[in-house]
């Protein structure tokens, strides 16, 4: 299900624009024709992608929370999207730990808030609501998780996803069918690339050690991920949303966007193949402290994306890691990020066949 074309002219309601996966969508939705309105809190990191690539020029919108309800159904009212992505979310596993209550309240209440101004505005056709590998009930297997899988999270961030999951299908079923809006979780893998500078992620704390010649300490050296490139899974957003416009009684429902087999690697492997291509020595060590839980292995099975929506990844993981160092070493240079970002979203569309 191919994406060129079908966005041109479409309005489309974009929460969390100005974090890490808002901004990669929002510019490549930009690219596309679709007219976009973001809704968000000022980017949450300096720099940040919404800055460095641009799109703060580009890109109208709202700053403000999706914890207030009143804000959110005045902009969804005001104006009137066909489609609505909904990733505006407190991502970070560590800083729910220490907040728990604000993780809840911005992930549950925030979606809540979302899913009753859609129910209140008739122009929408299309929801995707994006939550996260880590909502399973992880059982520390090596099978990959499928969408029927149990429901879990032991930490306050998975969670409050989990919770996000089972939100959705009730007011999928309580009442956006009723009123035409079709309604899909996606769930992604571990995604990394370009302009990501969030606090206790690997990518973005390897490369701020790194550029400042110190020690990358590893916490999780032995945790195993699947890693995508942030591209991959906005793909299956894009072609997701555009199913659910055009079908959505068949599409509503959950998603795995995962990477291939290949492409699931421990910690320690992703720093170590990072290093090699790295332009200068770089050191690494680990951590012996004892660290809050997080899950050891994780994999996806995206079989349902690849048989239903012909969504398959298309970047290797050394692709991945390689366009990932490509982007923060041309920043790092002081290259002009729009044009370097919007090539690297052009040169995955060549690669897709799109």
């Amino acid at each position: 299900m191919a994406v060129n074309g079908f966005w041109a002219g479409k309005k489309v309601f974009l929460t969390g624009h100005t974090g890490f996966k808002g901004g990669w969508l929002a510019l490549w939705l930009q690219q596309l024709g679709a007219d976009v309105r973001g809704f968000a809190l000022p980017a949450a990191t300096m720099p940040a992608l919404w800055t460095v690539a641009g799109l703060d020029r580009l890109v109208a919108g709202d700053m403000a929370d999706v914890r207030d309800e009143a804000a959110v159904a005045q902009a969804l009212q005001a104006f009137q999207p066909d489609v609505v992505f909904h990733l505006a979310a407190q991502p970070l596993v560590r800083e729910a730990y220490r907040t728990p209550v604000e993780t809840y309240a911005i992930n549950v209440m925030g979606t809540v808030n979302v899913l009753e101004a859609v129910r209140h505005c008739p122009s929408v056709r299309a929801v995707v609501v994006v939550t996260t590998d880590k909502c399973y009930e992880n059982r520390e297997w090596v099978l990959p998780y499928r969408e029927y899988d149990a429901l879990g999270g032991f930490d306050p961030y998975s969670n409050s996803k989990a919770c996000v999951e089972l939100l959705c299908a009730s007011y999928r079923n309580s009442f956006l069918q009723a009123c035409g809006a079709a309604l899909a979780t996606a769930r992604a893998g571990n995604v990394i690339g370009g302009g990501d500078w969030s606090p206790e992620r690997l990518i973005p704390d390897v490369f701020r050690s790194w550029q400042n010649n110190q020690e990358v300490v590893l916490r999780y050296p032995h945790a195993t991920r699947p890693w995508q490139h942030a591209l991959e899974p906005l793909m299956g957003y894009l072609m997701l949303a555009r199913a659910l416009y055009e079908d959505g009684e068949k599409y509503a429902s959950a998603w795995n966007f995962g990477p291939d087999n290949s492409s699931v690697a421990t910690v320690e492997t992703i720093v170590g193949q990072l290093a090699e291509r790295w332009p200068t020595a770089v050191r690494w060590s680990v951590d012996t402290q004892v660290q809050p839980h997080e899950a050891g292995l994780l994999a996806l099975d995206s079989s349902k994306a690849r048989l239903e929506l012909g969504w398959t990844p298309r970047w290797s993981l050394a692709d991945t890691l390689e366009r990932t160092l490509a982007w923060n070493l041309a920043w790092q240079r002081g290259e002009d990020m729009h044009t370097f970002t919007r090539k690297q979203i052009a040169d995955y569309q060549g690669d897709t066949h799109e």
